[in-house]
């Protein structure tokens, strides 16, 4: 069995290197997406120019966040089956989005959430609510993408102490900031799709070689997993009380309900020209994303099988270093840079995608709305 500490995190150069590269190739595509911004419209939704198929991916690069990657392959490595049921929230969840958000929200927005509320309501208190909320979710949703960003920086780079993990935190927050004032709602999208397409590839790379490890026996790798500690029934976190059981209640409702509430995804249905193509975009988020969460299953178990749950519980980052734990098992050195390297690229998108909507939600809802009108 491969060492961690031994030779992953002395070699933290090679990690470096993975994901700079991937800061320089994004930052290409970010500054020549600058160059065509010329109005509001093109800063905030890119001028409606995308299709759906790109609008599709873009959706499932701010979409797969974090969370998705690190946390879900975890929380199935920990605790099983109960830890696969994040998987199926979040892919259903998007029934929701399909057929009662995508295409109304494209027909009645321009920019924003409120543009939607305030069609048919009194603006100023409509637009200052709506901006709030939107503000509220958006930092809320932005310390859980900067908490796996400490986690991920302390397993790769033995940054152990709060003091740097907080500096490298707030660096990854201003190169976000950064790509955003450059390259607008373009250069985000473009972000998303780079990191969806090295997301999913990952994933799925991982996925195959976690198989062949075991002969391609799916049963085999269950079984390993549960009896690592994966249990295969539910209940493992979600039935040992009345009150856990409510929490499962309270956790399905908010999965399901909550995406299509999340403003960085409305915000993604302005940037193509019809509702038609809206509509679109949601059918290629639902395929790509739930060909994700089918990886994260073999992911987990995987993780659970050949890492262990205690090893696991014991590193760094806890439940969020099981992709990069299993990624190093795998593959050494190499293999865990590429695959740190997604899971910040995966960090990245998704706070871009975070930033961008709170900036236009308060320069469009709060400042040219209410304070200037």
């Amino acid at each position: 069995m491969n060492t961690l500490a031994a030779e992953a995190i002395g070699n933290p150069a090679l990690n470096l290197a993975i994901f700079a590269s991937f800061v320089v190739v994004t930052l290409v595509f970010v500054i020549r997406a600058s160059k065509t911004n010329k109005s509001a419209a093109d800063m905030y939704t890119g001028g409606a120019a995308f299709t759906g198929r790109q609008n599709g991916v873009a959706i499932s690069g701010d979409y797969l966040s974090a969370a998705s990657f690190l946390g879900i392959a975890g929380a199935i490595a920990l605790t099983g089956y109960d830890g696969f049921l994040y998987s199926i929230g979040f892919l259903v969840a998007w029934l929701v989005a399909l057929l009662l958000v995508a295409e109304l929200l494209r027909n009645t927005g321009r920019f924003t959430m409120a543009d939607v509320l305030a069609f048919r309501m009194r603006e100023r208190p409509v637009r200052t609510a709506a901006a709030t909320s939107t503000l509220v979710v958006s930092f809320f949703y932005l310390l859980a993408q900067m908490a796996g960003a400490g986690g991920l920086v302390a397993l790769l780079l033995n940054i152990t102490n709060r003091g740097g993990q907080s500096l490298v935190i707030a660096a990854v927050g201003a190169l976000m900031i950064a790509y955003v004032l450059i390259g607008g709602m373009k250069g985000t999208t473009y972000v998303q799709i780079i990191k969806a397409v090295l997301l999913i590839l990952g994933a799925g790379l991982m996925t195959v070689w976690v198989l062949a490890s075991y002969g391609m026996n799916f049963s085999e790798l269950l079984g390993d997993g549960a009896a690592a500690g994966a249990s295969l029934d539910p209940g493992a976190k979600y039935g040992v009380s009345g009150t856990t059981k409510l929490d499962f209640i309270s956790l399905a409702l908010a999965l399901v309900l909550g995406t299509a509430g999340l403003p960085h995804i409305l915000m993604r249905f302005y940037t193509v020209p019809t509702a038609k193509e809206a509509r679109k975009s949601v059918v290629w988020a639902i395929w790509l994303i739930g060909l994700f969460y089918l990886f994260t299953l073999t992911l987990g178990y995987g993780a659970a099988a050949l890492v262990g749950p205690e090893r696991i519980a014991a590193a760094p980052g806890a439940a969020n270093s099981a992709a990069p734990l299993l990624a190093f098992e795998l593959g050494g050195t190499l293999l865990l840079g590429v695959i740190s390297a997604v899971a910040f690229a995966t960090i990245l998108a998704v706070v871009a995608g975070l930033t961008i909507t709170a900036s236009a939600s308060f320069a469009h809802d709060i400042y040219a709305s209410v304070i200037h009108k």
